[in-house]
């Protein structure tokens, strides 16, 4: 159900029962024998009118409750969650509470006015109805209130069940637990006859105490710690939440404990210590445990992504067919010239093959290095076309005088890919591989043909690995930190590579 239907089905629900508690209010205006109120007039000896004390009153309770939900449900707790006119929503919720107390307490002094002879005083009658009033009035925001955000909750479980679903669990869990703790000490109050004090003051220390430890780990501490923050201004901003907290508990515990306002005092006495030595620092400590073993499982999978897809450019890098080909280039080269190129191709090989036994397997290295490597290369690729005048191979490499450094092997696929797909020995082919560096950045650029490969050849089954593999170690080894731009034509391909070292 989308969330317009639900607002819908609730405002006509809201509305069905609306009127159908105004019939009811209406036909039992004629039913004096089971009215109690009727009865409390009688006794007190009050005059009673069915319209004053019992039909107006009533409409009036009927119509706050509806009105407040709409307002509630509708307006102000879907803009508060949204953050939008957050102090405007706050102030619709206080006027609130002191309309409905003021026009609940008016209806109370007739639809109750047996009470009034039962006091001293007319002030101390009025007191006590316009206390439970208010009292009733801060239950119906809160009740109200409640259920728009558990609604909103649910939807928004909903919405995002795919997205996060490890944090939504575990919050879950933690709000589960706290619960259960809650539970349980009911169970405690309830064996053992426990007044109905202490059963409130424990209710609402512990809800507060689930709120502020929730609030804290997936809100206010990520924030602290983002900003670098520690302990001690933590503590000061747990310190003035609990305090905020004290104000409707303050309203709450009132109306339980009326007339007796020291019991109030001992909810305060409960709360604030509570919030302070227990919640704030077991908050910080499950925070800190939960992001160093957040922390541990993202080093152990970077690194597991790392070996992966280290081992995987190794098994790409050691290819039988690329050294044959090395090897046969250099043995036709040697029958048709004199042995001094022939000796340069072994050298150069040779500094491959070392390079990518010791080098290869560090973590950084000097870029001066994996230039020699690319240069080397493309040196050796050179011997193997350069017989053909259809085959135009550019390189734009600027030496490198600075201290920069590169995780290894990251520039060579791309200038494999473009001799694998690029050069072909029957067609006019292309290559032009520029490298520059300014400052700390790194900018590479290959641009080739691409040729179709016949069917004969073992590298036209090979989907290769080395373009996917070194996309994957970007993401890993520069994350935010690298740009790859990949255009292709049906002739063309083109990858431009910055890097920030």
């Amino acid at each position: 159900m989308k969330l317009k239907d639900l607002q819908k089905a609730e405002f006509w629900i809201a509305t069905i029962l609306y009127a159908f508690a105004i019939i009811v209010l209406i036909s039992n205006t004629s039913n004096r024998n089971h009215d109690f109120d009727y009865y409390s007039f009688r006794e007190a000896k009050v005059p009673f009118s069915y319209f004053s004390h019992y039909f107006v009153p009533g409409i009036f309770r009927i119509s706050i409750i509806y009105f407040t939900f709409l307002l509630l449900n509708f307006c102000i707790v879907p803009s508060i969650i949204q953050k939008k006119n957050e102090i405007l929503n706050y102030s619709l919720i206080l006027i609130s509470i002191l309309f409905i107390g003021l026009v609940s307490g008016v209806c109370n002094t007739y639809s109750e006015a047996y009470e009034l002879v039962r006091y001293d005083t007319l002030q101390q009658a009025y007191n006590r109805i316009f206390f439970s009033s208010f009292s009733y009035a801060i239950w119906l925001i809160i009740l109200i209130s409640a259920y728009s955000c558990g609604k909103a909750f649910i939807i928004y479980m909903i919405e995002n069940k795919d997205k996060n679903t490890q944090s939504q669990n575990q919050m879950r869990l933690d709000i589960g637990v706290g619960l259960a703790f809650w539970f349980v000490g009911m169970l405690l109050w309830l064996t053992t006859r426990s007044p109905f004090e202490i059963i409130i003051i424990w209710t609402l220390v512990i809800f507060s105490t689930i709120g502020i430890i929730i609030y804290s780990i997936y809100y206010l501490l990520p924030l602290i710690y983002a900003q670098g923050k520690k302990f001690k201004p933590y503590f000061w901003q747990v310190f003035f939440i609990s305090l905020l907290l004290a104000v409707p508990m303050s309203f709450i515990s009132m109306f339980f404990f009326y007339p007796r306002p020291e019991g109030v005092l001992v909810v305060f006495l409960f709360h604030l210590p509570t919030q302070l030595f227990i919640s704030a620092p077991l908050a910080w400590y499950l925070y800190k445990r939960r992001l160093t073993n957040t922390n541990e499982l993202t080093t152990l999978r970077t690194e597991l992504g790392k070996s992966d897809a280290s081992l995987s450019f190794l098994q790409s890098q050691i290819n039988p067919h690329f050294l044959f080909n090395a090897l046969n280039t250099l043995y036709g080269t040697a029958l048709q010239e004199n042995a001094e190129r022939t000796g340069e191709g072994i050298q150069k090989l040779g500094d491959m093959m070392r390079f990518m036994l010791h080098e290869n397997v560090q973590d950084k290295i000097s870029l001066t290095r994996d230039v020699d490597y690319l240069e080397n290369y493309i040196s050796l690729q050179k011997l193997r076309t350069s017989r053909s005048a259809d085959i135009v191979i550019e390189t734009q490499i600027d030496e490198q005088l600075n201290n920069l450094q590169i995780a290894p092997m990251l520039l060579i696929p791309f200038v494999e890919n473009a001799f694998k797909h690029g050069i072909s020995l029957q067609q006019p082919s292309h290559i032009k591989v520029t490298l520059q560096t300014k400052e700390n950045t790194l900018y590479f650029d290959v641009h080739n043909s691409i040729h179709i490969k016949p069917d004969n050849d073992p590298e036209k089954l090979k989907s290769g690995i080395g373009l996917v593999n070194v996309k994957q170690r970007l993401a890993l080894l520069y994350p935010g930190k690298h740009e790859l731009i990949i255009r292709e034509s049906a002739k063309e391909f083109f990858i431009h590579l910055t890097i920030q070292l």
